[in-house]
């Protein structure tokens, strides 16, 4: 016997509960949650270490621009529970730390260091109008000049992906900020940050609490839809059957595609293409010290330091004290500062990762699969995107 749902929701993380949370709103209570952790929250979900939060994932933050969703997270944590930051990233080069991002603060460096990265960027092929190259090495050169690529771009993204460098695509790099040499000209003449800044410029981080509360709020809002230490253990896609007990007239998955493969829920060719996704695996370390630093987080492009970024959560997490890394699993660290593992923390985007995605889509809509969130799309986007996602996605099937 079945027990019979519109939606079969797989996974916990921002985007499952989101779009769980927005068909409730609009009336539709046919759905049902699944969950394979004791919490919600995914990625998101935080922990108390020392007394105060930490979260699990790394470092999460509710970027401020975006009002829907301010509005859609407001209704079960209210603005009032929230601090707003002017952001203040750093990057540990040369000796300094850096205000990010690096174009747009070269003024800060001495000005023999100053004339030696505005050289590198007058000289970069984007300036020079030279064709855009495939490889992502090259790529970040023609973007940004050789100085930046090999002081920081590189060595940075070196860190953070076990992939190698160059089975990385560059369709992604619109995320990059246009490099003007005039315009960094001008920043360092003027000593001021130039150009556009990135996400996150602002950003509201809980009083009394991780950034895992709101998610764990919304969980609760959720009631019985939401069974946790529930695992997908099996997909009949065919007849929309999940863990051969809920059958679904729509499956919405929110959790890694090579999980579906993992138990034979897709047709053998597309599980064969779906094993060559790639992602990265993060390891989060503590020590409870604070760091002489005003920064939020602190992005380390050394090869000599295992983690990529650090999180200064004393000056997020008002009242806290130490700090937290975020390092490759892959890469040697530490093992007793260790707390954390995320197995599925960043979705890499190789260069064969569009036509593979094309074909799970293609296969996903053919077999009432809708695709959410981080996993779902296999995108390293950040919470505030794919609760506007999952709430846009809610609303188009609430009229079906």
């Amino acid at each position: 016997m079945f027990e019979s749902v519109a939606y079969c929701i797989l996974g916990a993380g921002p985007s499952g509960l989101s779009f769980a949370r927005m068909l409730k709103k609009l009336g539709i209570d046919s759905f049902i949650v699944l969950e394979s952790e004791s919490e919600p929250g995914g990625l998101c979900r935080s922990a108390y270490v020392d007394g105060f939060p930490l979260d699990i994932g790394g470092g999460h933050f509710l970027d401020v621009r975006n009002k829907k969703v301010l509005d859609f997270i407001f209704e079960l944590m209210p603005a009032t529970e929230w601090n707003l930051f002017q952001r203040i990233a750093k990057i540990r080069l040369r000796n300094l730390e850096v205000d990010h991002p690096l174009e747009a603060n070269l003024w800060q460096f001495d000005i023999e260091d100053q004339i030696d990265f505005l050289e590198s960027i007058a000289a970069a092929g984007v300036v020079k109008e030279v064709p855009e190259p495939e490889s992502f090495s090259e790529w970040i050169k023609w973007k940004l000049g050789d100085r930046i690529a090999d002081e920081y771009m590189l060595p940075y993204n070196r860190k953070l992906w076990s992939t190698p460098i160059d089975q990385i695509g560059t369709y992604w790099l619109h995320k990059l900020p246009s490099v003007s040499f005039r315009e960094t000209l001008r920043s360092c003449l003027e000593k001021k940050t130039g150009g556009t800044l990135p996400a996150h410029a602002k950003f509201l981080y809980p009083k009394e609490y991780g950034y895992g509360e709101v998610w764990s709020r919304m969980g609760h809002d959720l009631g019985e839809h939401l069974r946790l230490n529930c695992p997908v253990q099996t997909i009949d896609v065919k007849h929309g059957v999940v863990n051969s007990s809920i059958k679904a007239d729509t499956i919405v998955n929110t959790i890694p595609w090579t999980s579906w493969s993992q138990i034979g829920a897709m047709p053998p060719d597309l599980s064969d293409s779906v094993g060559k996704l790639s992602y990265e695996s993060i390891n989060i370390a503590y020590a409870p010290h604070n760091i002489d630093s005003p920064a939020h987080w602190i992005y380390e492009p050394s090869l000599d330091v295992p983690y990529h970024r650090v999180l200064l959560r004393h000056n997020f997490c008002i009242g806290s004290n130490g700090h937290w890394t975020e390092t490759n699993a892959k890469r040697p660290a530490p093992v007793e500062n260790i707390l954390f593992r995320n197995e599925y923390a960043y979705p890499v985007n190789t260069t064969d990762k569009l036509n593979i995605m094309k074909n799970i889509d293609e296969w996903a809509k053919n077999n009432k699969v809708l695709s959410l969130g981080r996993w779902g799309l296999w995108e390293h986007v950040n919470s505030d995107v794919v609760v506007e996602l999952a709430m846009h996605a809610a609303k188009i099937a609430a009229k079906k």
